[in-house]
């Protein structure tokens, strides 16, 4: 049987379209849901491309029901991936989905992370440290912003003239390659 996938966004939604677009034809793993907090978010116009099913949820329903949890756990989800999704991600969800919540940071952490670091928020805060490198950060989630297991980073160089959107474009470069294939290869290793 696939592994599935869930894809929590709150914007744009570039890196979700790239793991919906890996495992489209993959007969290991299929993405059978996008949710977002945000119903003006473009991610559910990139999951209505791809033909996946979206949900979106509000704060109450989020931290105050488990509407949310029964939802994945009812689609039988085994890994659930934060791609820009900005909320903390309360206690009851990391409990029900233990190392199975993962998130992509676009530094490399411990640098440049906890609340509010996300985005153009991150890479000023790089640029503005004058950091010789910057990259990006896959790790699993926990219950504060930033600090779970990491499992993978990757590296660029920070040329003296790079200015907020060449850096950020280095980052998402990464971000796009280097994603859907640790999400493939941490599918691989779970236990069926």
């Amino acid at each position: 049987m696939k592994k599935r996938i869930a894809i929590f966004a709150s914007g744009s939604g570039s890196n979700a379209q790239k793991i919906m677009e890996h495992f489209k034809r993959n007969s290991e793993a299929e993405v059978v849901l996008v949710l977002t907090n945000n119903p003006q978010a473009y991610v559910l116009q990139r999951s209505d491309n791809f033909e996946i099913p979206s949900h979106i949820f509000t704060r109450h329903e989020f931290y105050e029901t488990d509407e949310v949890i029964r939802l994945l756990k009812n689609l039988q989800v085994d890994l659930i991936v934060l791609a820009g999704f900005l909320w903390l991600v309360p206690m009851s969800l990391l409990n029900a989905f233990p190392n199975k919540i993962i998130n992509l940071h676009p530094a490399l952490l411990p640098k440049h992370g906890g609340k509010g670091m996300y985005g153009d928020n991150v890479h000023k805060a790089v640029l503005a440290a004058g950091d010789d490198e910057s990259g990006i950060t896959i790790h699993f989630v926990s219950e504060n912003f930033d600090e779970g297991e990491i499992i993978h980073q990757s590296r660029f160089k920070i040329d003296a003239d790079d200015n907020l959107e060449v850096v950020k474009f280095k980052g998402q470069q990464l971000e796009h390659l280097h994603f859907p294939r640790v999400i493939e290869n941490l599918l691989k290793k779970m236990k069926s």
